[in-house]
């Protein structure tokens, strides 16, 4: 496994944050891993979800709560740019809340419930919501613990097809890390139309990247961890929007909400958010692999560069660390996210706090608790 550590791996242990360290770094291995899992799905099963995406008439709904719900959002665009289905991401918390606006029973549909365990409440209710509304909808559960509540159930169903991650891609620490990029990459690889061989090379080809990124980058990432930021902005494009989103949550969930972590787009940060730049903050941009979009990532960094208001500013760029042109940013995104992984995870350690379990009071928890589930009729 790779040591991203940069500190005594006993430390890591001593400091509470032995499975949130392990976890970021198991994340190349486990990645290696996902072949086999797609492998083992039943015959027919990709078969049956291409046939409905390749129909215009079907909706295609990605979901999940939290960082779930980034893991949909980073790759609906993707998918739905090549699919004649409409594909869109729609978090289980806005689903159960407002399902007439998104529910029909006069089209095709598959739901794709993204979960770390299964055993949130709002995923299954999702699911029940959807049979119950859409009759005839077919139902894809990616989740990394075999015995939750969602796989579970989804088992003894004619209309649910299961797939279960690498074991260890279900994160025993509070911030989701390998079960966040292992549901990423399995979504791309399932969903996309690249036959499978092709896509479990491009996995092998991602771990080997991000070994290296963490090999080479690792006292980068250590000594920016250890400074006092205390606004934490992430920016990216397309389908780094919702990477940007994931690991601005990263920061706040590993901090316990002391340090303020806001995400957005290099052209929409002009518009408003920019003012909460200040000698505490540091800017990250995610920057695109899409030749039009650097351009208009360039100008920004160029800007704040310029202005010199922000305490730091920093370009997580694919290019200039090695990625090959033809990977796509829904995909490189597994190994960018690393290093909002470990920033969060510094971050914590130098505030003092337990990685694992940032929240020791019970206010915010690994698993959601205090959601009722109101019937609708």
């Amino acid at each position: 496994m790779t040591q991203l550590h940069h500190l005594p791996t006993t430390l890591w242990a001593e400091r509470g944050g032995d499975h949130t360290a392990r976890e970021i770094a198991q994340q190349p291995a486990v990645w290696r891993q996902l072949p086999a899992c797609l492998d083992n799905l039943p015959s027919g099963a990709r078969a049956t979800l291409h046939a409905l995406l390749s129909d215009p008439r079907a909706l295609v709904l990605l979901t999940g709560a939290g960082t779930s719900a980034y893991a949909g959002e980073l790759v609906a665009d993707q998918l739905d740019a090549v699919w004649p289905a409409q594909v869109r991401a729609l978090a289980t918390t806005t689903l159960l809340s407002h399902p007439a606006l998104y529910l029909s029973a006069k089209r095709p549909l598959l739901l794709v419930s993204f979960a770390r365990s299964g055993n949130s409440p709002e995923s299954q209710a999702a699911v029940e919501l959807v049979r119950a509304q859409s009759p005839g909808a077919l139902f894809l559960n990616i989740t990394c613990n075999a015995d939750g509540k969602l796989a579970r159930d989804g088992a003894g169903q004619q209309d649910t097809i299961n797939v279960v991650l690498p074991p260890a891609s279900c994160d025993q620490g509070f911030a989701m890390t390998s079960s966040f990029t292992a549901m990423v990459l399995a979504a791309l690889s399932l969903l996309g139309p690249d036959p499978l061989p092709l896509a479990a090379q491009r996995l092998q080809q991602l771990a080997a990247l991000a070994e290296h990124w963490m090999v080479t980058q690792a006292a980068d990432w250590h000594a920016l961890g250890q400074r006092d930021f205390q606004r934490i902005i992430y920016l990216g494009g397309g389908p780094l929007e919702a990477l940007a989103r994931e690991a601005a949550l990263k920061v706040l969930e590993l901090s316990g909400g002391r340090t303020l972590a806001l995400a957005n787009t290099p052209l929409g940060f002009r518009h408003g958010p920019k003012s909460v730049l200040n000698a505490d903050s540091l800017v990250v941009l995610f920057h695109s692999q899409d030749a039009h979009a650097r351009r208009y990532d360039e100008d920004l960094l160029n800007e704040l560069r310029r202005d010199q208001v922000a305490g730091a500013v920093l370009s997580i760029d694919g290019k200039a660390l090695g990625a090959p042109d033809d990977i796509t940013d829904a995909w490189l995104a597994v190994c960018h996210v690393v290093f909002a992984q470990v920033l969060a995870l510094h971050q914590s350690m130098r505030l003092g706090l337990t990685p694992d379990n940032p929240f020791p009071d019970g206010t915010v928890n690994r698993v959601v608790q205090g959601v009722i589930i109101h019937d609708y009729a």
